[in-house]
């Protein structure tokens, strides 16, 4: 993560402005874990309350999934979003912030059961966070509800983002306490 943290950190000094879209490139392969991670952490805050937002979130996993599971090696993003661009400063400051969090994350994750974290694994981690967002407007019957597939959608993108195959196995372990749940769910309609 800091080696990630660094990269950008570099990137951004260089320039006034970095543009989502150079972000994205400085991540190259492992983009693909915050582009779950952050739709998952969205959906597991309050926001995930208001009508729709839940929803909303799980198209958009949806459409990155379905570019992981397709094999894509950076993932495709809106040329609004791409475009979009932030103060170069602001990131190197806020990428200091940050530093210290992904040192920890560096000690923590990362290095464990690397083979359940690349490769076909990813694929298979991408195609559970596909299925999960299907079954989010059923969670949406129950209010906040869809936390639990956040949750798990959450997991799977910081076990690709740092490499972390024990933290796949636990995202994998969410998604069958999700699937239970969502039987609950169904079976009380």
């Amino acid at each position: 993560m800091q080696e990630i943290v660094a990269r950008i950190g570099k990137r951004a000094a260089g320039d006034q402005c970095i543009s989502v879209g150079d972000i994205v490139a400085e991540l190259g392969q492992r983009s693909q874990g915050p582009f779950l991670l952050v739709p998952g952490l969205i959906g597991m805050s309050p926001i995930s309350g208001i009508p729709l937002v839940p929803a909303l979130l799980a198209l958009l996993i949806a459409v990155f999934s379905l570019q992981i599971i397709i094999g894509r090696s950076y993932l495709w993003l809106p040329d609004v979003l791409a475009k979009r661009t932030l103060d170069g400063d602001k990131v190197c400051a806020g990428l200091d912030r940050i530093d210290p969090v992904a040192a920890r994350m560096d000690r923590w994750f990362g290095g464990r059961l690397e083979r359940l974290s690349s490769g076909i694994a990813v694929r298979v981690a991408a195609l559970m966070c596909l299925l999960l967002s299907l079954f989010v407007p059923v969670f949406e019957l129950v209010p906040f509800a869809g936390i639990a597939p956040m949750t798990a959608i959450a997991a799977f993108g910081l076990a690709i983002l740092v490499s972390d195959g024990l933290l796949m196995l636990a995202a994998l372990g969410l998604t069958a306490g999700t699937v239970i749940f969502l039987f609950q769910i169904i079976s009380q309609v």
